[in-house]
């Protein structure tokens, strides 16, 4: 078998696998890293069971989120007992509106999401609502973005009944005009 070629960048290193189905990559301790090509695919199937109702609400346009029937804890991503004190919960409908809370440039992900990357992610915050909700945060690039900044949820047309089904966009407030008094 003939030696394989050596690189020192990572994109030149996924050419080659591309092209040959393997390379040598030269990492940054100076030792070589044998790379291969290796496709991966499976189906799964996967009950939501007491999270259902949740997945339905993404594909009619709305967030729920679970309140514990005891405590009164929020929770902006379904739980079906508390965390805090192990009550049961029960669905209660989110804003559609909040505000990042923290967020992060992904430049790497799934292979559902290789082709879209870099993307945004980020930890929304809730009025009155205890946890946060990670989600994609389309429509602003990274320099663009910050805490506090306003977003509301949008959803895809075509529902997957996935996380995925529901994202958030900057919030563009409307401006009032109007004649200042003098």
């Amino acid at each position: 078998m003939a030696e394989l070629k050596k690189f020192n960048k990572f994109r030149e290193v996924m050419r080659e696998i591309q092209k040959s189905g393997a390379a040598v990559y030269r990492n940054p301790v100076g030792t070589n890293d044998l790379v291969i090509l290796s496709p991966y695919n499976i189906k799964y199937v996967h009950s939501y069971a007491e999270d259902s109702p949740f997945f339905l609400a993404l594909a009619k346009g709305k967030l729920l989120g679970s309140e514990c029937t005891k405590c009164h804890h929020k929770y902006a991503t379904p739980r079906s007992h508390c965390m805090e004190c192990g009550s049961e919960t029960k669905w209660f409908d989110l804003p559609l509106e909040g505000r990042v809370h923290s967020w992060t440039t992904c430049y790497f992900g799934s292979e559902e999401f290789l082709k879209e990357t870099p993307f945004n992610l980020a930890l929304v915050e809730f009025d009155g609502v205890d946890t946060l909700l990670l989600s994609r945060l389309d429509g602003v690039k990274q320099e663009g973005v910050y805490i506090g900044m306003k977003v509301k949820a949008e959803f895809r047309k075509k529902p997957r009944y996935l996380i995925s089904d529901v994202h958030f966009v900057p919030l563009v407030e409307k401006k009032v005009s109007g004649k200042q008094g003098k």
